[in-house]
């Protein structure tokens, strides 16, 4: 098909709130495929044990629906007002990554994502899947293929005009498209990515460390931290967006969407107090609340071991007692730390 639906679909995307779009075919991706069996293979994916199955679907998009013939890759910015790291500079307060502090934008794309593809079953006479983060879809390699950026060296997807942030989602679609030009790599000698990374999750360009990532640590990983990464993790609680941050593409992101209300970087005595219950309704509708009230106030005790505020103490031995042995080492960890002469 030509121009005139890709510019149909385009526009119908950018009523539904999407920034960007872009259309790749759905030939499976042997380079891809290479990678992330590698990626597997090294046991570098840790508690993230959902990516182990079905990887054959993951690298070849009509492996998960045969009748695709075009993904159309799409991006919602999410850049932020402010500096995204100021709260670094805070200790007492809790930091949160920038995608968490609105609504879970898997709920707030997903109604936008509906809607373009009911629209374009019923304009295009076609069959639509949708997908926002629910998958087994290599949502990066799948964008930068659909010409909305390039996997930087900190390996999250970098656009020339939104920087480092953009939420991904799809649509897979029976309509064949004309697949649009794959992005080019613009990193250049840039390295300040992997120079940001607060643990060293970078070792080298193009390939992350996820056992050593603060995002993973802090969301994904279930059991106890190794103490020289916790002593590295600051007051980050949830996510980190250091090397997203400092990423010179960004200059051109401008502001991003209005995700609607969320959670901000709240002091951490408070946080360290939640309950179950408490933790629940606090971070009701946001991603927060999917890592589950243990790990975070484990990652909340980290952050007030971190903090050097002796102030702090108090609301650590009140987790001495905790039900979570998760929770009762790292408030142990944290009481240790802020003894320290």
């Amino acid at each position: 098909m030509g121009i005139g639906i890709k510019r149909a679909v385009k526009e119908k995307a950018r009523e539904c709130g999407f920034d960007a779009v872009g259309f790749a075919a759905t030939d499976p991706d042997k380079k891809n495929a290479r990678n992330l069996a590698r990626f597997l293979a090294g046991g570098l994916h840790g508690d993230m044990a959902w990516m182990e199955r079905n990887p054959e679907l993951r690298s070849d998009p009509r492996a998960l629906w045969p009748e695709a013939r075009t993904v159309v890759a799409l991006g919602a910015s999410y850049a932020p007002r402010g500096d995204p790291l100021a709260a670094l500079e805070r200790p007492e307060l809790g930091a949160l990554s920038v995608y968490a502090r609105g609504r879970d934008y898997h709920r707030v794309l997903k109604k936008g994502l509906k809607a373009l593809g009911r629209w374009m079953a019923e304009a295009h006479d076609c069959r639509v899947k949708v997908f926002v983060d629910t998958a087994p879809v290599m949502e990066k390699p799948l964008a930068q293929r659909a010409g909305l950026g390039w996997q930087g060296k900190h390996t999250n997807l970098v656009s020339r005009r939104f920087g480092s942030w953009l939420f991904l989602a799809e649509v897979f679609t029976t309509l064949e498209i004309e697949p649009d030009v794959p992005e080019a790599d613009h990193c250049g000698s840039c390295d300040l990515c992997r120079q940001a990374c607060p643990t060293g999750a970078l070792p080298e360009p193009y390939r992350m460390d996820p056992g050593r990532c603060v995002s993973y640590l802090t969301i994904e990983h279930k059991g106890d931290i190794e103490p020289e990464l916790m002593g590295l993790m600051g007051n980050r609680i949830y996510g980190c967006d250091d090397c997203l941050a400092v990423c010179p593409w960004n200059k051109f992101a401008g502001q991003g969407q209005d995700f609607g209300p969320g959670p901000g970087d709240m002091p951490l005595d408070r946080l360290a107090a939640l309950d179950d219950a408490a933790f629940r309704l606090l971070f009701a509708g946001s991603a927060v609340k999917r890592t589950g009230r243990e790990r975070f106030v484990r990652n909340v005790l980290i952050a007030i071991g971190n903090s050097a505020d002796p102030a702090l103490a108090d609301a650590a031995r009140a987790r001495l007692e905790d039900p979570s042995g998760l929770v009762r080492d790292a408030a142990a960890w944290a009481l240790g730390r802020l003894d320290k002469p």
